[in-house]
């Protein structure tokens, strides 16, 4: 089990024991109290109480945009006024990104995790003692975009899953060496999604480990702005480092569609201009903040008299206020959750471990008409029916794939399949498993069973940027495959072309 993915499971377990433990038992005695060590810590203290506001801006992240972004209109530093604040609002100067508390798992009722202040959200409250777990999305707007299908209005999001713990937690007591006289609690991040382009498979996911560096920096796409997780904050985006799930699909920065090129199915590193500190827009970091140190260090430029523009946050207004434009209210609909955050009581650990290391088989299933000189029809699905094997080695997907052909679709096949990605346009594959051919001859049934393999080509579209978007509530991708299928192991018996048309990812 990969570190990343374990920590997240004690995480579950620690962040559930907040909510049902036992009544606090006495700290050891200690000179000092730092849990600085901890992956994905953002704050400590002593307080049980925080404002929503002050708990979005321990979290909030470093945007850094390509020096060549259109909307930057060539200011740098304290004069970059991206992202933008939705035109219905009362533009700041500065720039403005806004906050949702998705989603809290902790108490509820009596001892609920969250007060509501119906003048202002911004001053909520959160008992830090009741929250578990939590979703927290940062919404960043531009009122254009430009490249390949290039809109007005765009809202791009970053999630953040994490945890409160507390300072006498199993987690805390394992990964640092810190003791508290006084009972402190913890606000770490497991999990940072930037949510490219608002297909799943494109996500730049990052799973927190120790070499994580917060604030968490956002690398935002030339043009198009989609955004990718930067792990350790040195501008470059690195597959396998700076997302480590989906590698394969993780969509990246791609500044060179802003010219409405693609060019590659995959992710390449030329695509990536350099960026440069005076391009990067800071979080309102709080005074107390515990990443001050750290902060300032990494991100001082011209000898330390450079500066960088702060962005206001705000939290994210009713999707209803964008009604007047329709392309604007889509956006904002899309993202909204109605009376956020969700809260939720999970009392069981295992409610907690799915919540943390969710990966959901969304829209994994595929199917299509089959033809190898018989016609029919196949389906594909993940391997553990719910939930998608990725191999970690080369960043592919095992999938299981059947098919049914030939006349009443008599003949079976049923094959363990491998495909490199799930959204690339182009792609190669390769499959085995057996086929049971059934025949009826002069009245006697038989049946063959031959091993088959197959290799060839998965060419995909997506619909959802085209003028088939209405196909895309089935499945983002419809596809067509080519392949050469041949039958028996040892001593190849024949070959076959293999034809498919259809939809999903596979």
């Amino acid at each position: 089990m990969s570190r990343p993915l374990r920590s997240n499971l004690i995480i579950a377990a620690s962040a559930l024991a907040v909510c049902v433990a036992a009544p606090l038992q006495a700290q050891t005695p200690a000179a000092q109290c730092d849990f600085s060590d901890l992956p994905g810590v953002v704050w400590w203290g002593t307080e049980r109480e925080m404002s929503l506001g002050t708990f979005a801006a321990h979290l909030a992240p470093i945007y850094w945009f390509s020096p060549d972004e259109p909307l930057l209109e060539q200011r740098e530093g304290p004069d970059i006024r991206l992202p933008e604040s939705f035109p219905f609002e009362e533009a700041p100067d500065a720039p403005v990104v806004y906050y949702q508390l998705e989603e809290i798992l902790g108490g509820v009722g009596e001892q609920t995790s969250f007060y509501r202040d119906s003048t202002d959200i911004h001053n909520s409250i959160i008992d830090l003692e009741q929250t578990g777990v939590f979703r927290m999305g940062f919404f960043a707007y531009f009122r254009s975009e430009v490249g390949l299908g290039a809109h007005p209005h765009d809202l791009e999001a970053t999630e953040f899953k994490g945890a409160v713990l507390r300072s006498d937690s199993e987690l805390v007591q394992e990964w640092t060496a810190g003791r508290c006289d006084e009972q402190n609690y913890v606000i770490i991040v497991t999990r940072v999604t930037g949510k490219a382009h608002g297909i799943q498979w494109f996500w730049n996911v990052v799973d927190v480990d120790i070499e994580t560096k917060f604030p968490m920096t956002i690398l935002v796409e030339e043009g198009k702005h989609g955004l990718a997780t930067d792990k350790n904050g040195d501008g470059y985006f690195t597959p396998g480092y700076d997302v480590n799930r989906h590698i394969n699909d993780a969509w990246g920065v791609r500044d060179n569609i802003r010219g409405g090129a693609l060019l590659s199915g995959g992710y390449q590193a030329w695509m990536t201009k350099v960026r440069h500190p005076q391009h990067r827009v800071h979080p309102p970091l709080p005074e107390d903040s515990q990443l001050w140190p750290n902060f300032e260090r990494r991100t001082r430029y011209d000898g330390g008299e450079g500066e960088n523009a702060v962005y206001e946050l705000r939290p994210l207004p009713p999707a209803e206020l964008g009604e007047y434009d329709k392309g604007l209210h889509h956006f904002m609909e899309d993202k909204e959750v109605e009376d956020w955050p969700e809260l939720t009581e999970a009392s069981e650990f295992q409610d907690f471990v799915d919540w943390v290391d969710a990966d959901k088989a969304v829209k994994s299933l595929a199917i299509s008409l089959y033809a190898d000189g018989d016609l029919g029809f196949a389906w594909v699905f993940p391997l553990f029916i719910v939930k998608n094997m990725e191999v970690k080695v080369s960043g592919g997907f095992l999938v299981w794939r059947m098919y049914a052909k030939d006349d009443h679709l008599q003949d079976f096949g049923w094959m363990l399949m491998y495909a490199n990605s799930a959204s690339r346009w182009i792609d190669s594959y390769l499959a085995m498993g057996a086929e049971w051919d059934r025949e009826v001859v002069d009245g006697v049934k038989s049946t063959q069973t031959d091993f088959v393999l197959e290799t060839g080509i998965k060419f995909r579209v997506n619909v959802t940027t085209s003028a088939l978007k209405f196909l895309s509530f089935a499945t983002d991708f419809w596809g067509f495959r080519a392949g050469v299928k041949n039958y028996g192991f040892f001593d190849i018996d024949r070959l076959t072309y293999v034809l498919e048309f259809g939809a999903g990812a596979w």
